[in-house]
């Protein structure tokens, strides 16, 4: 009698560190539960990955990324390196002419028990039906964004707003209140249209037909929309995070990072910190760089703030005005180990999926400054339906706009010393818990993982559309036009 393998999955990242790093943590817990794990990237892309999976025995399977791609710079393979985000689409449409080598490694990787591809690789739906393997999608989004942009598809509910910064209701969430302005364009129009919208239908159809959705978040922080997301839409919401949990301990080193030496010296002294980044994909105008320098200098709380170089060279004299108690990194940062740290105990962020996750795990509250894809959305998470942050406003009174450095002092202050951010801190410690409980053997997490597990090792798909009505079934074949939007985290 032949042996009986072990179960095989693939994972499929997009070429974006914030939509890579989650799902090499997942790599890990799979593989802790004895499933043979594969990891497809390009070679641009391998290095960092190898070096985060240095310790495991993941296997690598490196496809060449397209060349002469219009809009895309020659030799880049990771949205971080885009020179602008006018550059991601036609980048995200190229990775369409990676399917050929992708089915040909597939063949000879067989037999596989599932492919984990990200929403952006919406063409691995079709290999995955090739070759009867089920598909789940990774889209980098909680189920709170993932399910008001499907109802906003769905029900059209900002038809009713009179301008961009009308509220309007959500359907079946009477208490959530929206604006157009909590979407990016396209998706703040009443009636998108363009390239953007017709390649999101494109990953919106390959999502609807495939087996599932991995959520890298946990059942108990968005219980209500993960009820109504498995109950009324589809396909199946697997909440099996928070995933940056499973990241491996950091190993000893010679030296510890300067920054970590920093941190280190603001520990001892008893010093508290604000640590500051706005993630590797937005855009911060120099005007808006200066306000928030402004504001961190004029509040007088310490804090670490990574920033690239090109927007360090528009704040001159700022890093050494404020050089006893800020410190400015142009370096890549191990940021849970920051947010791990004990002198940090607050987050300006940009409102990511992936820092919000982070910040939560490590019991760091937010300051939520969203700038671009569902970075709103997060925030209206994170600061009205949880309450474990507080929100930066724009002067406009808009959720979109110009920040002014008094705005950025005030909440500062607020977060670090202030009676608001003593209350979100103490929900922060009961999000903590939660998370960390839904991790550990038994917790919800932990046993979604094991249900999902089984459910894909023991089904060969025949029916791709068998979650779907009728009528559902009709809108997909039409395009995708009323189904739900996809943004990039």
């Amino acid at each position: 009698m032949a042996p009986i393998s072990s179960p095989h999955f693939i994972i499929f990242p997009f070429m974006s560190q914030g939509h890579t790093i989650p799902l090499l943590y997942l790599g890990r817990l799979l593989r802790r539960r004895a499933i043979d794990v594969t990891i497809f990237t390009t070679a641009g892309n391998s290095p960092c990955i190898r070096a985060i999976l240095h310790d495991t025995d993941i296997k690598l399977v490196e496809l060449p990324f397209p060349q002469e791609i219009d809009g895309v710079p020659p030799g880049v393979e990771n949205t971080d390196k885009l020179p602008s985000m006018a550059s991601f689409l036609p980048f995200a449409i190229a990775t369409k002419y990676m399917q050929h080598d992708f089915e040909k490694a597939i063949q000879n990787l067989q037999p596989v028990s599932c492919i984990i591809s990200d929403t952006f690789l919406g063409w691995t739906q079709q290999s995955a039906a090739k070759f009867g393997i089920p598909r789940l999608v990774f889209s980098g989004m909680g189920i709170f964004s993932t399910t008001v942009c499907q109802i906003m598809n769905r029900d059209r509910p900002q038809a009713r707003a009179v301008s961009p910064d009308s509220p309007f209701l959500i359907p079946d969430f009477p208490k959530l209140k929206l604006t157009r302005n909590d979407f990016d364009p396209p998706l703040c129009e009443i009636d998108p249209t363009g390239p953007w919208v017709d390649f999101m239908a494109e990953q919106i159809l390959a999502k609807v037909k495939s087996h599932g959705l991995i959520v890298n978040s946990f059942n108990e922080l968005e219980s209500s929309y993960v009820d109504y997301w498995n109950k009324k839409m589809g396909p199946k919401a697997w909440c099996v995070g928070p995933l940056c949990l499973a990241k491996s301990p950091s190993t000893a080193a010679l030296e510890k990072p300067l920054y970590i030496q920093w941190l280190d010296d603001k520990s001892a002294k008893g010093e508290i910190v604000l640590y500051v980044s706005f993630g590797t994909q937005a855009e911060v105008s120099e005007e808006q760089l200066h306000e928030i320098a402004k504001g961190l200098e004029k509040s007088q709380v310490s804090f670490l703030w990574v920033l690239r170089s090109k927007g360090l060279e528009n704040l001159k004299g700022f890093e050494e005005r404020v050089k006893t108690r800020g410190l400015i990194v142009k370096e890549w940062v191990d940021q849970v180990e920051i947010l791990n740290h004990n002198a940090i105990k607050g987050f300006l962020s940009h409102c990511g999926w992936n820092s919000v996750m982070e910040s939560l795990s490590a019991n760091v509250p937010i300051l939520a400054f969203p700038m671009m894809a569902e970075q709103h959305l997060n925030t209206r998470l994170v600061a009205e339906e949880i309450g474990v942050g507080l929100r930066i406003m724009p002067s406009s009174g808009s959720v979109r706009g110009f920040v002014a450095a008094e705005e950025v002092e005030q909440l500062v202050k607020e977060l670090m010393e202030g009676e608001k951010g003593k209350a979100v801190r103490r929900k922060v410690e009961e999000t903590r818990d939660a998370a960390c409980a839904a991790t550990v053997d038994g917790g919800s997490s932990w046993h979604t993982l094991n249900v999902l597990i089984d459910d894909v090792c023991g089904k060969r798909f025949a029916q791709p559309y068998s979650h779907l009505s009728k009528n559902e079934e009709f809108l997909c074949c039409q395009g995708g036009k009323d189904l739900p939007a996809i943004h990039t985290n």
